[in-house]
């Protein structure tokens, strides 16, 4: 569904223009209906269309409250959870904290991770991005899985 990277500017108040190759598909998906999250391990977003976000948001609240990771878990992803629509113009409005969060500025980048997106402050994505692949010589580090895909 959703993949590729887009660089994308965030204007002063917050609004993010969504890339055209995903705006049909947010309006066919989920009439341009959101939801933006912080992702716990790593200082961006998670932005889904909100049906996807629904079946996440259902898991999480089974998950035990009396177990602390869980309760971390559950306050961190529902807690931050923000409602967004796709305005007329293609772009949504990203709170205050949500940005704060990300470390988000003017230049962002959008990148498809399937039934998601991830937005990132592009240095951070820059810097992050360098790491995986410096990572990628360390087979032990790589699931099995990963070890026997041929691409």
């Amino acid at each position: 569904m959703f993949r590729g990277l887009s660089a994308v500017n965030l204007d002063a108040k917050g609004r993010l223009a969504i890339p055209m190759k995903y705006r049909q598909m947010l309006v066919d998906l989920c009439a341009g209906r959101l939801v933006a999250t912080i992702d716990t391990e790593e200082r961006c977003l998670l932005i889904y269309p909100l049906h996807e976000w629904e079946v996440i948001q259902a898991k999480i609240e089974a998950l035990p409250s009396f177990n602390p990771s869980a309760r971390r878990i559950q306050r961190l992803l529902i807690g931050h959870a923000t409602d967004i629509d796709v305005d007329a113009n293609g772009r949504i409005l990203l709170s205050q904290p949500l940005r704060e969060y990300a470390q988000l500025e003017k230049e962002t980048i959008l990148l498809g991770q399937g039934k998601k997106l991830e937005l990132w402050s592009k240095d951070l994505w820059n810097s992050r991005r360098d790491d995986y692949i410096a990572e990628v010589n360390a087979p032990e580090v790589l699931p099995d899985e990963l070890l026997n895909l041929s691409l």
